[in-house]
């Protein structure tokens, strides 16, 4: 449907709507009739994240949104655990266990090792310390 009466199609003016929906075009319809452009476009363009970086960060993010899994973490400051214990510093069954440690190191907050039939875990790198103390120095902000 286009409205070709007055030079308009569809309720922008010509040459401004590229007919993609872009954010450029609109932000060039909200600052139709205000004798200037919105700030430069190439601005935008500049500040788009990185989407495989932005998909990482959301895992991680995501394997620590969960009060289970931030427990583990805590329960990993001081050291590595085995697998039992942290079953009983959760207090759940080991399937249970098991999923929260396996979202952990899918996102690699977390490492294995093998000890014969025991599997010890512990923190990848000290950035997962540093991203819950950073959220707990939030938290207490009000």
């Amino acid at each position: 449907m286009s409205n070709q009466t007055n030079g308009k199609r569809d309720g922008t003016e010509d040459g401004i709507d590229d007919g993609t929906g872009s954010t450029t075009a609109t932000l060039g319809r909200l600052e139709e009739g205000s004798g200037r452009a919105c700030c430069a476009g190439s601005v935008i363009d500049d500040r788009r994240p990185d989407p495989e970086a932005v998909a990482s960060e959301e895992a991680v993010f995501k394997a620590l949104a969960n009060e289970k899994r931030l427990a583990v973490v805590h329960a990993l400051r001081d050291g590595e655990l085995c697998a039992c214990d942290l079953e009983a510093v959760l207090d759940a069954p080991q399937s249970t266990v098991a999923t929260h440690l396996r979202k952990l190191r899918d996102a690699g907050i977390v490492r294995t090792r093998k000890d014969g039939k025991w599997t010890h875990y512990r923190i990848a790198d000290t950035a997962s310390l540093q991203l819950i103390d950073l959220a707990a120095a939030l938290g207490g902000e009000s």
